[in-house]
């Protein structure tokens, strides 16, 4: 097994056996805005199987998000959900439509799982 540590910013590897990732300094990682959001609104996208088109709430606007969740979620179960989005992620155009951030989710033997919150938490919280 090998270890590099992490020093002064720089990014480092580590692996085990089979396993390699590579580490991020605190730095990097304060970059990434992760806000809670509302879903306010969700649809499939004409002509995907594997997109949904969905409005979520951000507290400062409403942002539409891309999501290849199709296959896992019926849209009427993610209208009103508080999810975790990542708000500062550059827009991308998908099947016409940009996508103005991106959901975190993890993934369960190839379903992804979004990670939710619970509780008051407004639409906008910064995620700490």
């Amino acid at each position: 097994m090998t270890l590099q540590l992490l020093a002064l910013g720089k990014v480092s590897t580590v692996s085990g056996g089979e396993a390699q990732q590579e580490l991020i300094d605190i730095e990097l990682f304060k970059k990434v805005d992760l806000r809670v959001g509302v879903v306010k609104h969700a649809e499939k996208v004409a002509g995907s199987k594997k997109l949904l088109r969905l409005l979520i709430d951000v507290g400062t606007e409403v942002r539409q998000i891309i999501a290849g969740l199709a296959e896992w979620y019926k849209p009427e179960e993610l209208v009103g959900k508080k999810v975790v989005v990542v708000v500062n992620l550059k827009p991308k155009k998908l099947m016409g439509f940009e996508s103005q951030g991106m959901l975190l989710a993890t993934c369960d033997q190839g379903k992804p799982l979004l990670v939710t919150i619970e509780g008051d938490a407004k639409p906008g919280s910064k995620i700490c």
